[in-house]
């Protein structure tokens, strides 16, 4: 099968979907690769590397898209990417559909079939999803306290504080123990910020008291809420996968915050579990309502390309050589229950 790799178009986003030694394990399968000039760039790959690897590069996308039935990216197809899919395309990529009709519309009108990574579920787990959730748990952390810096309009306080009673830390509050959840709560109880952690199912809470035990964790929505007051970093890392994120806080929870603080929603990309969430990107990143700085950038790890792209290429090529096999939609029940469009169908609801 033709396979193609286009350069991502998102603002500041340094991701490629795969490296040059996972292009060179589906060539050993007998597929033809094929990939954007300086689509690696960001992530840390020349063109010559791919050409090592035996990747036919490509001038620009139009060129690229023409030679390819099977479209791997990492982010969702933008307006440029559409100009170019038609019905003989499959895309494989993180979509987000449910928070994004005029996408998933937009994909239907071209009659492609669109594979969605966030969609991919085996073992009861999201395998494509949680390395980039894992990275965005502990970027939210990292951004998050820098915009608590003075010079940034935050309230001007080290989350992880001092040693000594007379010093106050920094309180972060964390919705969701689910992977992005949980690695902010460790990141953050390692630098000494006291953290809490809500979360409705008490599994979830279980399974990050084994690797989190100074964590304070919560299921009882009112005490979360009580904690607002005295919160420097809220993290929204709430998950209903395949869903829009239901809206935990409300405008009129977050009038509680102290003015300076910062909010940091990673589950920008299904909608957000917070009502002021409105999607940024990295050239304009963040916004201030009700006082509180607002950072919610729906690529968060496109800022660690090279980290990022490894970690989702290597886990990539089994899952595509699954699509590129005879009858899979048919045979394949995960594969099948990733697709979210087909043939100009929407497969799931929202």
């Amino acid at each position: 099968m033709n396979i193609g790799i286009p350069k991502e178009i998102k603002p500041f986003e340094g991701r490629v979907a795969l490296t040059p030694t996972a292009c060179a394990e589906l060539i050993s399968y007998g597929h033809l690769l094929f990939i954007e000039s300086h689509a690696g760039i960001s992530s840390g790959f020349s063109n010559e590397e791919y050409v090592n690897s035996g990747v036919t590069v490509c001038s620009n996308a139009k060129s690229l898209y023409q030679k390819s039935e099977l479209i791997i990216k990492v982010k969702e197809p933008l307006a440029a990417d559409l100009e170019y899919l038609t019905a003989k395309h499959t895309v494989f990529c993180f979509l987000h559909l449910a928070a994004n009709p005029l996408l998933a519309n937009n994909l239907i009108d071209t009659g492609l079939t669109a594979v969605a990574f966030e969609s991919v579920v085996e073992n009861n787990r999201l395998p494509l999803l949680k390395p980039m959730s894992e990275i965005a748990g502990k970027l939210a952390v990292q951004v998050g306290g820098n915009l608590l810096h003075l010079q940034h309009g935050g309230a001007g306080v080290l989350l992880g504080g001092l040693s000594g009673k007379t010093i106050d830390k920094g309180q972060v509050l964390i919705l969701g123990a689910g992977s992005a959840g949980s690695k902010a709560a460790a990141l953050a109880d390692a630098m000494g910020a006291n953290v809490y952690v809500f979360d409705k199912h008490q599994k979830a809470l279980d399974r990050l008291a084994l690797t989190n035990s100074n964590v304070t964790r919560l299921s009882d929505e009112s005490e979360c809420l009580s904690l607002l007051a005295s919160t420097d970093l809220l993290i929204g890392a709430l998950l209903v996968p395949g869903k829009k994120t239901p809206r935990l806080i409300r405008r009129e929870h977050l009038k509680n915050m102290r003015k300076g603080s910062v909010l940091v929603d990673i589950s920008v990309d299904q909608g957000g579990c917070i009502e002021t969430t409105r999607t940024t990107t990295y050239e304009h990143p963040t916004y201030i309502e009700e006082g509180v700085t607002h950072f919610c950038v729906a690529n968060m790890p496109g800022a660690v390309p090279i980290t990022a792209t490894q970690a989702l290429s290597a886990l990539l090529p089994k899952y595509i050589q699954r699509l590129t096999l005879n009858n899979w939609y048919e045979n394949d029940n995960i594969m099948r229950d990733a697709v979210n469009v087909r043939h100009g169908e929407l497969t799931v609801k929202f």
